[in-house]
Protein backbone atom coordinates (compact mmCIF):
# COMPACT_ATOMS: atom_id res chain seq x y z
CA UNK A 1 0.00 0.00 0.00
CA UNK A 2 1.23 3.53 -1.06
CA UNK A 3 -0.96 5.23 1.62
CA UNK A 4 -3.09 7.02 -1.27
CA UNK A 5 -6.43 5.07 -2.11
CA UNK A 6 -6.46 4.83 -6.05
CA UNK A 7 -9.44 3.61 -7.93
CA UNK A 8 -9.88 2.37 -11.57
CA UNK A 9 -12.61 3.78 -13.20
CA UNK A 10 -14.84 2.92 -16.28
CA UNK A 11 -17.14 5.01 -18.12
CA UNK A 12 -19.20 3.95 -21.38
CA UNK A 13 -23.01 4.97 -20.83
CA UNK A 14 -23.55 7.01 -24.08
CA UNK A 15 -20.99 7.17 -26.70
CA UNK A 16 -17.38 8.01 -24.72
CA UNK A 17 -15.19 4.89 -24.20
CA UNK A 18 -13.71 5.59 -20.50
CA UNK A 19 -11.17 4.97 -18.04
CA UNK A 20 -9.30 6.81 -15.18
CA UNK A 21 -7.21 6.41 -12.45
CA UNK A 22 -8.25 8.72 -9.97
CA UNK A 23 -6.15 9.47 -6.36
CA UNK A 24 -7.93 10.28 -2.99
CA UNK A 25 -10.96 11.72 -4.92
CA UNK A 26 -9.56 14.67 -6.98
CA UNK A 27 -5.98 13.75 -8.64
CA UNK A 28 -6.22 12.14 -11.83
CA UNK A 29 -3.27 10.03 -12.52
CA UNK A 30 -4.93 9.13 -15.90
CA UNK A 31 -8.16 9.97 -18.28
CA UNK A 32 -8.31 8.32 -21.24
CA UNK A 33 -11.44 8.78 -23.78
CA UNK A 34 -11.98 7.47 -26.99
CA UNK A 35 -15.11 9.53 -28.42
CA UNK A 36 -17.29 8.11 -31.27
CA UNK A 37 -18.83 11.37 -31.99
CA UNK A 38 -17.38 11.19 -36.03
CA UNK A 39 -19.28 7.78 -35.91
CA UNK A 40 -22.90 9.17 -35.00
CA UNK A 41 -22.25 12.65 -36.55
CA UNK A 42 -23.20 11.20 -40.16
CA UNK A 43 -26.61 10.27 -38.66
CA UNK A 44 -27.17 13.61 -36.91
CA UNK A 45 -27.41 11.51 -32.96
CA UNK A 46 -25.97 8.32 -31.57
CA UNK A 47 -26.80 5.15 -32.75
CA UNK A 48 -26.91 2.94 -29.64
CA UNK A 49 -26.28 -0.73 -31.74
CA UNK A 50 -23.25 1.32 -32.87
CA UNK A 51 -22.19 2.73 -29.94
CA UNK A 52 -22.50 -0.84 -27.78
CA UNK A 53 -20.25 -2.49 -30.80
CA UNK A 54 -17.30 0.32 -30.30
CA UNK A 55 -17.23 -0.11 -27.23
CA UNK A 56 -16.71 -3.49 -27.21
CA UNK A 57 -13.77 -3.16 -29.64
CA UNK A 58 -11.96 -0.08 -27.99
CA UNK A 59 -13.04 -1.10 -23.94
CA UNK A 60 -9.76 -2.53 -23.09
CA UNK A 61 -7.47 -0.86 -24.58
CA UNK A 62 -9.15 2.10 -23.01
CA UNK A 63 -8.17 0.63 -19.97
CA UNK A 64 -5.11 -0.44 -20.37
CA UNK A 65 -4.02 2.87 -21.33
CA UNK A 66 -5.50 4.38 -18.26
CA UNK A 67 -3.14 2.24 -16.20
CA UNK A 68 -0.45 2.76 -18.30
CA UNK A 69 -0.52 6.15 -18.35
CA UNK A 70 -0.61 6.34 -14.23
CA UNK A 71 1.88 3.66 -14.16
CA UNK A 72 0.52 1.19 -12.55
CA UNK A 73 -1.33 -2.72 -12.70
CA UNK A 74 -4.09 -4.32 -12.13
CA UNK A 75 -3.18 -5.43 -8.87
CA UNK A 76 -2.19 -1.93 -7.19
CA UNK A 77 -5.64 -0.09 -7.40
CA UNK A 78 -7.59 -0.09 -4.51
CA UNK A 79 -10.97 -0.55 -6.05
CA UNK A 80 -12.60 -1.03 -10.12
CA UNK A 81 -15.54 1.35 -10.48
CA UNK A 82 -18.29 1.54 -13.22
CA UNK A 83 -21.35 3.15 -14.58
CA UNK A 84 -24.24 1.26 -14.57
CA UNK A 85 -26.71 3.59 -15.19
CA UNK A 86 -28.65 5.88 -16.31
CA UNK A 87 -27.51 5.69 -19.94
CA UNK A 88 -27.91 3.38 -23.42
CA UNK A 89 -28.76 0.15 -21.70
CA UNK A 90 -26.18 -1.49 -24.35
CA UNK A 91 -23.26 0.71 -24.09
CA UNK A 92 -23.36 0.42 -20.07
CA UNK A 93 -23.65 -3.56 -20.22
CA UNK A 94 -20.50 -3.22 -21.86
CA UNK A 95 -18.33 -1.28 -19.04
CA UNK A 96 -20.14 -3.26 -16.14
CA UNK A 97 -18.96 -6.88 -18.00
CA UNK A 98 -15.46 -5.07 -18.10
CA UNK A 99 -15.58 -3.79 -14.55
CA UNK A 100 -17.00 -7.00 -13.10
CA UNK A 101 -14.23 -9.23 -14.90
CA UNK A 102 -11.18 -6.96 -13.53
CA UNK A 103 -12.23 -6.89 -10.06
CA UNK A 104 -13.70 -10.31 -9.76
CA UNK A 105 -9.88 -11.55 -11.83
CA UNK A 106 -8.03 -9.10 -9.06
CA UNK A 107 -10.24 -9.83 -6.08
CA UNK A 108 -10.72 -5.91 -6.00
CA UNK A 109 -13.56 -4.38 -4.48
CA UNK A 110 -16.75 -3.35 -7.44
CA UNK A 111 -18.09 0.02 -6.61
CA UNK A 112 -21.68 0.78 -9.17
CA UNK A 113 -21.39 4.60 -9.75
CA UNK A 114 -24.52 6.54 -10.65
CA UNK A 115 -23.26 8.85 -13.88
CA UNK A 116 -25.48 12.00 -12.82
CA UNK A 117 -23.85 11.26 -9.23
CA UNK A 118 -20.26 11.39 -11.43
CA UNK A 119 -21.32 14.79 -13.39
CA UNK A 120 -21.72 16.53 -9.69
CA UNK A 121 -18.33 14.88 -8.70
CA UNK A 122 -16.21 16.38 -11.40
CA UNK A 123 -16.35 19.56 -9.43
CA UNK A 124 -14.46 17.90 -6.92
CA UNK A 125 -11.26 17.27 -9.07
CA UNK A 126 -10.07 21.17 -9.59
CA UNK A 127 -11.99 22.43 -6.51
CA UNK A 128 -11.08 20.08 -3.79
CA UNK A 129 -12.49 23.30 -1.23
CA UNK A 130 -15.65 22.21 -2.57
CA UNK A 131 -17.90 20.56 0.04
CA UNK A 132 -21.61 19.85 0.86
CA UNK A 133 -23.91 21.30 1.26
CA UNK A 134 -24.39 23.37 -1.82
CA UNK A 135 -26.96 23.52 -4.66
CA UNK A 136 -26.08 21.51 -8.25
CA UNK A 137 -27.61 22.25 -11.82
CA UNK A 138 -26.37 19.03 -13.55
CA UNK A 139 -27.36 20.26 -17.85
CA UNK A 140 -26.62 17.06 -20.12
CA UNK A 141 -27.77 15.65 -23.10
CA UNK A 142 -29.95 13.73 -20.93
CA UNK A 143 -30.58 14.90 -17.59
CA UNK A 144 -31.68 18.34 -16.51
CA UNK A 145 -31.29 18.32 -12.39
CA UNK A 146 -31.51 21.14 -10.26
CA UNK A 147 -30.23 19.82 -6.71
CA UNK A 148 -28.81 20.15 -2.97
CA UNK A 149 -26.37 18.26 -2.38
CA UNK A 150 -26.23 17.20 1.34
CA UNK A 151 -23.81 15.42 1.74
CA UNK A 152 -21.04 13.09 -0.29
CA UNK A 153 -23.74 11.25 -1.91
CA UNK A 154 -26.83 12.38 -0.41
CA UNK A 155 -29.10 14.87 -2.67
CA UNK A 156 -32.42 16.69 -2.74
CA UNK A 157 -33.68 17.19 -5.78
CA UNK A 158 -35.69 20.73 -5.86
CA UNK A 159 -36.37 20.42 -9.72
CA UNK A 160 -35.88 18.16 -13.63
CA UNK A 161 -37.12 18.36 -16.79
CA UNK A 162 -40.62 17.06 -17.32
CA UNK A 163 -39.72 16.40 -20.99
CA UNK A 164 -36.56 17.48 -22.97
CA UNK A 165 -33.28 17.56 -21.45
CA UNK A 166 -31.57 20.80 -22.19
CA UNK A 167 -28.76 19.12 -24.19
CA UNK A 168 -31.41 17.08 -25.83
CA UNK A 169 -32.96 20.88 -26.98
CA UNK A 170 -29.66 21.87 -28.66
CA UNK A 171 -29.28 18.62 -30.41
CA UNK A 172 -32.67 18.68 -32.10
CA UNK A 173 -32.41 22.76 -32.65
CA UNK A 174 -29.06 22.01 -34.23
CA UNK A 175 -30.63 19.53 -36.50
CA UNK A 176 -33.79 21.56 -37.42
CA UNK A 177 -31.36 24.60 -38.38
CA UNK A 178 -29.17 22.69 -40.53
CA UNK A 179 -26.17 22.81 -37.71
CA UNK A 180 -25.57 18.95 -37.23
CA UNK A 181 -24.53 16.77 -34.44
CA UNK A 182 -23.48 17.44 -31.73
CA UNK A 183 -26.17 20.42 -31.28
CA UNK A 184 -24.52 22.30 -28.21
CA UNK A 185 -20.76 23.06 -29.35
CA UNK A 186 -22.32 23.84 -32.89
CA UNK A 187 -25.35 26.59 -31.67
CA UNK A 188 -22.56 27.55 -28.78
CA UNK A 189 -20.48 28.79 -31.75
CA UNK A 190 -23.01 30.06 -34.21
CA UNK A 191 -24.86 32.16 -31.21
CA UNK A 192 -21.48 34.02 -31.44
CA UNK A 193 -21.85 35.02 -34.36
CA UNK A 194 -25.96 36.38 -33.98
CA UNK A 195 -27.98 38.70 -31.44
CA UNK A 196 -29.85 36.93 -28.39
CA UNK A 197 -32.29 38.99 -28.58
CA UNK A 198 -33.36 38.79 -31.95
CA UNK A 199 -36.30 36.87 -31.53
CA UNK A 200 -38.38 36.27 -28.55
CA UNK A 201 -39.01 32.25 -27.65
CA UNK A 202 -40.85 31.18 -24.60
CA UNK A 203 -39.50 30.16 -21.01
CA UNK A 204 -41.45 27.72 -19.90
CA UNK A 205 -42.57 27.57 -16.15
CA UNK A 206 -43.75 24.07 -15.11
CA UNK A 207 -46.79 24.80 -12.96
CA UNK A 208 -47.33 24.32 -9.26
CA UNK A 209 -43.61 22.93 -9.21
CA UNK A 210 -41.35 26.10 -9.64
CA UNK A 211 -37.99 24.46 -10.13
CA UNK A 212 -39.07 22.09 -12.61
CA UNK A 213 -37.96 22.44 -16.52
CA UNK A 214 -39.63 21.99 -19.78
CA UNK A 215 -37.52 22.35 -23.12
CA UNK A 216 -40.48 20.67 -25.40
CA UNK A 217 -42.23 23.97 -25.87
CA UNK A 218 -39.09 26.03 -26.42
CA UNK A 219 -37.96 22.80 -29.17
CA UNK A 220 -41.79 23.54 -30.72
CA UNK A 221 -41.43 27.18 -30.80
CA UNK A 222 -37.93 27.34 -33.05
CA UNK A 223 -39.61 24.72 -35.35
CA UNK A 224 -42.71 26.42 -35.77
CA UNK A 225 -40.60 30.08 -36.10
CA UNK A 226 -38.40 28.02 -39.40
CA UNK A 227 -42.10 26.06 -40.95
CA UNK A 228 -43.49 30.19 -40.93
CA UNK A 229 -40.25 31.35 -42.58
CA UNK A 230 -40.19 28.33 -45.01
CA UNK A 231 -44.24 29.68 -46.08
CA UNK A 232 -43.59 32.21 -46.20
CA UNK A 233 -40.49 32.95 -48.12
CA UNK A 234 -38.73 34.37 -45.22
CA UNK A 235 -34.58 34.15 -45.25
CA UNK A 236 -33.49 32.51 -41.41
CA UNK A 237 -30.86 34.24 -39.84
CA UNK A 238 -29.59 31.23 -38.32
CA UNK A 239 -27.13 32.91 -36.04
CA UNK A 240 -29.83 34.75 -34.35
CA UNK A 241 -32.10 31.81 -34.64
CA UNK A 242 -29.15 30.25 -32.52
CA UNK A 243 -28.49 33.03 -30.06
CA UNK A 244 -32.19 33.49 -29.36
CA UNK A 245 -32.61 29.84 -28.73
CA UNK A 246 -29.28 29.52 -26.14
CA UNK A 247 -30.76 33.14 -24.35
CA UNK A 248 -33.92 31.47 -23.73
CA UNK A 249 -32.14 28.21 -22.29
CA UNK A 250 -29.77 30.10 -20.35
CA UNK A 251 -32.38 32.45 -19.03
CA UNK A 252 -34.40 29.40 -17.50
CA UNK A 253 -31.64 27.67 -16.34
CA UNK A 254 -29.80 30.80 -14.58
CA UNK A 255 -33.15 32.03 -12.84
CA UNK A 256 -34.26 28.56 -11.62
CA UNK A 257 -30.79 27.98 -9.72
CA UNK A 258 -30.77 31.64 -8.23
CA UNK A 259 -34.08 31.56 -7.45
CA UNK A 260 -33.33 28.36 -5.35
CA UNK A 261 -29.96 29.39 -3.94
CA UNK A 262 -31.85 32.63 -2.24
CA UNK A 263 -34.55 30.72 -1.13
CA UNK A 264 -32.60 28.34 0.61
CA UNK A 265 -30.20 30.63 1.80
CA UNK A 266 -27.17 28.68 -0.05
CA UNK A 267 -24.40 30.33 -0.86
CA UNK A 268 -22.38 27.85 -3.15
CA UNK A 269 -23.40 26.20 -6.37
CA UNK A 270 -22.05 24.11 -8.62
CA UNK A 271 -23.00 23.14 -12.31
CA UNK A 272 -22.11 19.73 -14.03
CA UNK A 273 -22.93 17.82 -17.11
CA UNK A 274 -22.23 18.71 -21.13
CA UNK A 275 -24.11 21.78 -21.65
CA UNK A 276 -22.19 23.46 -18.54
CA UNK A 277 -18.90 23.66 -20.85
CA UNK A 278 -21.74 26.27 -23.22
CA UNK A 279 -19.93 29.93 -23.33
CA UNK A 280 -23.09 31.61 -22.71
CA UNK A 281 -24.31 29.73 -19.78
CA UNK A 282 -20.99 30.15 -18.00
CA UNK A 283 -21.27 33.67 -18.64
CA UNK A 284 -25.34 34.12 -17.67
CA UNK A 285 -24.47 32.20 -14.10
CA UNK A 286 -21.59 33.65 -13.27
CA UNK A 287 -22.60 36.88 -13.34
CA UNK A 288 -25.98 36.34 -11.65
CA UNK A 289 -24.11 34.09 -8.81
CA UNK A 290 -21.97 37.19 -8.24
CA UNK A 291 -25.31 39.51 -8.25
CA UNK A 292 -26.46 37.13 -5.80
CA UNK A 293 -23.51 37.06 -3.54
CA UNK A 294 -22.86 33.49 -4.54
CA UNK A 295 -19.78 31.62 -5.39
CA UNK A 296 -20.11 29.18 -8.73
CA UNK A 297 -17.65 26.24 -9.44
CA UNK A 298 -17.73 24.86 -13.16
CA UNK A 299 -15.39 22.13 -14.12
CA UNK A 300 -13.13 22.32 -16.97
CA UNK A 301 -15.16 21.26 -20.53
CA UNK A 302 -13.33 18.41 -20.56
CA UNK A 303 -14.62 17.12 -17.28
CA UNK A 304 -17.97 18.28 -18.13
CA UNK A 305 -18.72 15.74 -21.03
CA UNK A 306 -18.81 11.96 -20.42
CA UNK A 307 -15.43 10.64 -18.88
CA UNK A 308 -14.19 8.39 -16.40
CA UNK A 309 -12.28 10.59 -14.14
CA UNK A 310 -15.63 11.75 -12.71
CA UNK A 311 -16.72 8.38 -11.73
CA UNK A 312 -13.72 7.60 -9.98
CA UNK A 313 -14.45 10.78 -7.89
CA UNK A 314 -17.95 9.50 -7.09
CA UNK A 315 -16.53 6.03 -6.72
CA UNK A 316 -14.02 7.08 -4.13
CA UNK A 317 -16.31 8.51 -2.00
CA UNK A 318 -18.62 5.72 -2.10
CA UNK A 319 -15.95 3.98 -1.25
CA UNK A 320 -15.00 5.80 1.27
CA UNK A 321 -18.89 5.66 2.69
CA UNK A 322 -18.57 1.77 2.97
CA UNK A 323 -20.34 1.03 -0.23
CA UNK A 324 -19.40 -1.97 -2.53
CA UNK A 325 -21.52 -3.41 -5.12
CA UNK A 326 -22.06 -7.13 -5.43
CA UNK A 327 -21.26 -9.31 -8.64
CA UNK A 328 -24.98 -9.49 -9.74
CA UNK A 329 -24.16 -5.63 -10.95
CA UNK A 330 -26.01 -4.72 -13.77
CA UNK A 331 -26.45 -2.30 -15.99
CA UNK A 332 -29.49 0.07 -14.69
CA UNK A 333 -30.79 2.28 -17.93
CA UNK A 334 -33.67 4.41 -15.95
CA UNK A 335 -31.71 4.74 -12.68
CA UNK A 336 -32.28 7.94 -10.79
CA UNK A 337 -30.28 9.88 -8.49
CA UNK A 338 -30.23 8.77 -5.09
CA UNK A 339 -31.21 5.29 -6.13
CA UNK A 340 -28.65 1.93 -5.16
Amino acid sequence: MNGHTDILAIESSCDETAAAVIRDGHEVLSNIIYTQIRLHTVYGGVVPEIASRKHIEKMNYVVQRALDKAGMKLKDVDAVAVTYGPGLVGALLVGVAEAKAMAWAAGKPLIGVNHIEGHISANYIEHPELKPPYLGLVVSGGHTHLIIVKDWAKFDILGRTVDDAAGEAFDKVARAIGLGYPGGPKIDACAKQGNPDAIVFPQAKVHGSEYDFSFSGLKSAVLNYLNHAAMTHEEVNKADLAASFQKAVVDVLVSHTIEAAKHYGIREVAMAGGVSANSALRAGMAEACEKAGCKLFVPSPIYCTDNAAMIGVAAYHEYMAGTRSGWDLNAVPGLKLGER
